[in-house]
C-alpha cells in the first residue's frame, strides 16, 4: 500500500475518534444538567459504538521499521523525499523510528530535515546545491540540486535578505523565503562585514557544541556582554570569521581570503577526528539583549582573524584558505580546475582547502581535498559545492561574503 494510502487511514481515524469525542462530551453535559434536578428519571443511554482502530495505527515496531526504511530507501530526492519527512510527522512512534533511520548528511550525502543545513556534509563526495541572487529585492536563494531546471522544482534550503547599514553591511539568513525577522523561529544567523568589507563575521542563533572552539575570556566578555546591538535578538554566536587580504599594490590576481572556522576544531580533518554535529535546532526565546554598541567594531579585533590569539589555552581551530589559481598563457586569466560545475569567470570564484602545516599531522590527501568552491555559471546564477567538515549554513554564509563589494582587495 503506498503512503497516501496511510495518511489516508490516519484521517478517517481521526475522524471516527473526534466524532466519539463530540458524543462524549454531550453525555457529560446531560448529566451535569440533570444532576442538578432534586429527582433523575431512571434513563438508560444509549451503548457507544467502540472505537475502531486503523491498521495503521498500532503497527508492531519491526513492521513499522521495516516500512519506513524502505520508504527512505526509495525516495533519495527532492521532492519525493517530502514523503521521509512526512512520515516523521505521523506521530510520536513514527518520528523516533524515521529519526533512527534516517542518518546525517556526513553518513548518506542526503539532506532530510531542517537540522541538516546546521550538520556537516559527507566526506567522499560533495553536496552539489546553486544559488539564485535577485538583484531587485537584494535577496539570495540556496537550492539542492546541481543546476537550475524550468521542468523541476528545486528544493529551497536557506534564503537571505541582503541590508546595506552605513558602518556595515549584514546577510539575515532564514529558513524561508518571505520572513527574515530576527525575532522568528525561522531565523539561523547572519553574515555581517566591515566598513571596507574586507572582514566577516558569521553568526549562529545556536550555541556551539561543548567539542567547538571558545574564544579567550578577554575577547568572548567583550563582545558578548558590551558590544551587542539592542535591535538583534540575544541569539548571537560567532562560529567564523573570513578576511579577505587587502590589495595594496592593485596587482592582478584572484582575492585572497582565509576563514577560521571557531566551531570545527583542527583534529576534525585528522585521522579519527570528527566535526561536531548538532542534532537539534534551538528553541526560540525571545529574552531581551542588553544595551550596548554595535558589534560592528568586533570585526577590527585582531584576536577574532588570528588563530593563535583566538585560541590561546584552547583547541586550535580549523583555518581554510582559498586554492592558488595558476596563469593560462593562452586565454590570459587565472584558472581553477571546478570540474565542469563553474563555466562563467568572475572575481568571485574560489575553491577553500584547508591551510595546515607539518605538524598538525593531516595527511596529504586531505590537504588537497577542495572543502568549499564556488562560481557562476550564468547570469545571478552561481553553484555551491561543499562537503566535510563544512555546514550547508556555514557554506552558505561564506560564499555570500563574495558578493560584497571589495573595492580595498581587488
Amino acid at each position: 500500500m503506498s503512503f497516501k494510502s496511510i495518511v489516508r487511514e490516519f484521517k478517517e481515524m481521526r475522524d471516527r475518534m473526534s466524532n466519539v469525542s463530540k458524543r462524549g462530551v454531550e453525555c457529560k453535559q446531560w448529566h451535569s444538567r440533570k444532576a442538578k434536578s432534586h429527582i433523575a428519571p431512571d434513563v438508560t443511554l444509549p451503548p457507544v459504538d467502540p472505537i475502531q482502530q486503523g491498521q495503521w495505527a498500532n503497527l508492531p515496531p519491526e513492521l513499522l521499521l521495516d516500512i519506513i526504511r524502505r520508504v527512505e530507501e526509495s525516495e533519495t530526492t527532492w521532492p519525493a523525499r517530502a514523503v521521509v519527512v512526512s512520515c516523521a510527522s505521523v506521530c510520536k512512534s513514527w518520528r523516533a523510528i524515521t529519526k533512527e533511520i534516517v542518518k546525517t548528511p556526513e553518513q548518506c550525502g542526503r539532506l532530510t530535515f531542517p537540522v541538516s543545513v546546521k550538520q556537516p556534509g559527507p566526506r567522499d563526495a560533495p553536496i552539489q546545491c546553486f544559488i539564485r541572487r535577485n538583484r531587485e529585492t537584494s535577496t539570495y536563494y540556496l537550492y539542492f540540486g546541481l543546476v537550475p531546471s524550468e521542468n523541476e522544482r528545486a528544493k529551497l534550503l536557506l534564503a537571505v535578505k541582503k541590508i546595506r547599514k552605513p558602518t556595515a553591511t549584514e546577510f539575515v539568513i532564514s529558513f524561508v523565503a518571505d520572513d527574515f525577522s530576527r525575532a522568528s523561529s525561522t531565523y539561523l544567523g547572519k553574515l555581517r562585514s566591515n566598513f571596507l568589507g574586507t572582514k566577516f563575521a558569521i553568526y549562529d542563533s545556536q550555541p556551539p557544541l561543548k567539542a567547538s572552539i571558545q574564544l579567550n575570556n578577554r575577547s568572548s566578555n567583550k563582545f558578548h556582554s558590551k558590544q551587542v546591538s539592542p535591535k538583534v535578538p540575544w541569539r548571537k554566536h560567532s562560529v567564523v570569521t573570513i578576511s579577505y587580504e587587502l590589495n595594496v599594490l592593485r596587482t592582478r590576481g584572484p582575492r585572497r581570503m582565509h576563514c577560521i572556522l571557531n566551531s570545527i576544531p583542527m583534529s576534525a580533518i585528522q585521522e579519527g577526528g570528527n566535526a561536531p554535529t548538532p542534532t537539534t535546532l534551538p528553541q526560540f526565546s525571545s529574552s531581551p539583549a542588553p544595551k550596548g554598541k554595535d558589534s560592528a567594531t568586533d570585526l577590527n579585533s585582531a584576536n577574532l582573524l588570528d588563530p593563535l590569539a583566538s585560541s590561546q589555552g584552547m583547541v586550535e581551530p580549523l583555518v581554510l584558505k582559498n586554492k592558488a589559481p595558476r596563469w593560462h598563457e593562452q586565454l590570459q586569466c587565472w584558472c581553477l580546475n571546478f570540474k565542469g560545475r563553474v563555466t562563467v569567470a568572475s572575481v568571485k570564484n574560489f575553491q577553500l582547502c584547508a591551510a595546515v602545516d607539518p605538524s598538525h599531522d593531516v595527511p596529504a590527501a586531505e590537504q588537497e581535498k577542495v572543502i568549499l568552491q564556488f562560481g557562476k555559471i550564468g547570469k545571478d546564477i552561481f553553484t555551491m559545492d561543499y562537503r566535510y567538515p563544512l555546514s550547508a549554513f556555514q557554506a552558505f554564509a561564506i560564499c555570500l561574503s563574495s558578493f560584497d563589494t571589495k573595492p580595498a582587495c581587488e
